[in-house]
């Protein structure tokens, strides 16, 4: 079920902006001037045609401010929340072109506030040349958004959802710098299948680019020596059915030293020589994958994914768990839209770290939510969410005091308020 009309994302294989906007101009504006005049009599003199106007291309600018409200009954998730916190904010404003046919041109400036991350620092969050060539072959290049799953190219944009916050086993707003886009290149088209409805296909390759200075320590040498992957999306015959699979894998590289108060507890556990002040020489291998559902048509909204996320880290000197674990994610959701101004959602959400050791309250994190998003009108939304959270999986201890995740309370609540200005 999709938003109203002026918060609907753009089709897949455009740029999502901020707020899906109006279509930008394209053949037509070969078009203007209007008809051409009557035919002169034959016996008139034909001046020659008078040469017609440039059309500057039309440039679609829009914007969107955020500030949130979180509440925990017990343990700080994202932010200092057991207490409530303000720090749940965000404001982006983008710009898109079409200089010519077939090219598209489009910039965001994104900054935002969540708890320890952000604190407002300004970031180009994406930027892209788009080049179609036909319905089945297009390119882009520059910091293109990531086609993974059904919803992690719209997760900036905040009116083109009901929740809140995305399923956090399968969108986790923490990993929102790493997961939203890559730096490089795309393939992207969509194939016609006749009576079996239509393929879209995209694949891309690149790096990625982001600020690790919010690490609880220093980061050095920060690389991601490659980064590739790819989404297939089934639009089946099916009115409002679409089946998708995606996957990616990147490799990091960094050389990094806890802060001081992580050092002592890695020496204490005995995973860092008695004195050791660092760095660490540090790699991580890992492969996403997601398979997807969709139902979206007339009022109704249903979706479900399932994911599995294998990491292999290594480490010189060693320090925790070394080799491959394989995360487990899935969420089912719905939603109905009652009326033009309000829509009730709800999701079931479950992530296990590692699908080998589903031992203990930091094994597992189950999130029940149910939101209500109220729009009142073209520009402006308010959204009301709780969640009912089973296992702290899902939790930061450096957040909580650098407890350990199974000393942290097993069931606690989260309350969120949101409300948003876009144009």
């Amino acid at each position: 079920m999709p938003p109203p009309e002026e918060a609907t994302a753009p089709p897949p294989v455009e740029q999502a902006p901020a707020q899906a906007p109006p279509a930008l101009p394209g053949d037509e504006i070969a078009g203007v001037g209007g008809a051409p005049p009557a035919a002169p009599p034959a016996e008139a003199a034909v001046a020659p045609p008078a040469e017609q106007a440039p059309v500057a291309p039309v440039v679609q600018t829009h914007g969107f401010v955020s500030q949130g409200f979180i509440k925990t009954t017990s343990n700080d998730y994202l932010a200092n929340s057991d207490p409530g916190s303000v720090e749940f904010n965000e404001v982006g404003i983008n710009f898109t072109v079409q200089p010519a046919d077939r090219l598209r041109v489009g910039v965001q400036l994104f900054a935002r506030d969540l708890g320890p991350v952000g604190n407002y620092t300004p970031r180009l969050d994406w930027f892209y040349l788009d080049y179609r060539f036909w319905d089945w072959l297009g390119f882009r290049a520059g910091r293109t958004k990531v086609p993974f799953g059904l919803y992690n190219e719209t997760s900036d944009i905040d009116a083109a959802r009901i929740p809140v916050l995305l399923p956090q086993s399968v969108y986790p707003t923490q990993n929102r710098d790493l997961l939203l886009a890559q730096t490089g290149g795309e393939i992207y088209g969509t194939v016609g299948l006749g009576t079996g409805g239509d393929l879209e296909y995209r694949v891309y390759g690149g790096t990625l680019f982001f600020d690790a200075s919010e690490s609880e320590g220093t980061v050095e040498d920060l690389s991601v020596p490659y980064l590739f992957g790819g989404r297939l999306m089934w639009q089946t015959p099916l009115d409002g059915v679409q089946l998708g699979a995606s996957a990616q894998a990147l490799r990091l590289e960094a050389l990094f030293t806890p802060a001081p108060e992580v050092l002592a507890q890695l020496e204490a556990a005995g995973s860092v020589p008695p004195g050791f002040t660092g760095p660490i020489d540090l790699a991580i291998d890992a492969v996403l994958g997601v398979a997807s559902i969709e139902y979206a048509r007339d009022e109704v909204l249903l979706a479900t994914e399932y994911s599995r996320w294998r990491t292999e880290v290594e480490s010189t000197p060693v320090v925790g768990e070394q080799g491959a674990t394989t995360s487990e994610r899935l969420y089912a959701m719905g939603a109905y839209r009652i009326t033009p101004w309000l829509v009730p959602g709800v999701y079931y959400s479950v992530l296990y770290p590692d699908v080998d050791d589903r031992k203990g309250r930091d094994a597992w994190q189950h999130d029940f939510a149910g939101t209500l998003r109220f729009d009142i009108n073209a520009n402006w939304l308010v959204k009301l969410e709780g969640h009912y959270m089973h296992g702290t999986a899902a939790l930061n201890s450096p957040l909580n005091g650098n407890k350990p995740l199974g000393a942290l309370d097993k069931d606690w609540g989260l309350l969120l308020l949101k409300t948003t200005a876009y144009f």
